[in-house]
């Protein structure tokens, strides 16, 4: 099994910045991919970020150039930087890892449990 964890979150004033950490855990074989989503109240979750394993990011358009992915390989760990913010960032945002285990060849995506950012302007 994997386990993923966020932090990082919290409360800052719009133009702040906050760094997220996410890492992962467990009996891991590999990892393809790693992200960043985000839902705010009343929306769908959508896409903030995600890096693959050979560096290759992909971003929305809403946080290009405000926010950045990276990742230390070593430590089955994924970072989002986060700045210039503004209160319609306000969301819990949840790391994703495609990840397969030790065991097996087939890759499943695993979720933290979200870490909330509040931008208040």
């Amino acid at each position: 099994q994997v386990q993923v964890v966020e932090s990082g979150g919290g409360l800052v004033q719009a133009g702040g910045s906050l760094r997220l950490s996410c890492a992962a855990s467990g009996r891991i074989g590999g990892i393809s991919t790693m992200g960043w989503y985000r839902q705010a109240p009343g929306k769908q979750r959508e896409l903030v970020a995600t890096i693959t394993s050979d560096g290759s990011t992909n971003y929305a358009d809403s946080v290009k150039g405000r926010f950045t992915i990276s990742t230390d390989n070593t430590k089955n760990t994924v970072y989002l930087e986060i700045g210039s913010l503004k209160p319609e960032d306000t969301a819990v945002y949840y790391c994703s890892t495609r990840a397969r285990s030790d065991r097996t060849t087939t890759f499943h995506d695993y979720w933290g449990q979200g870490t909330q950012v509040t931008v208040s302007s």
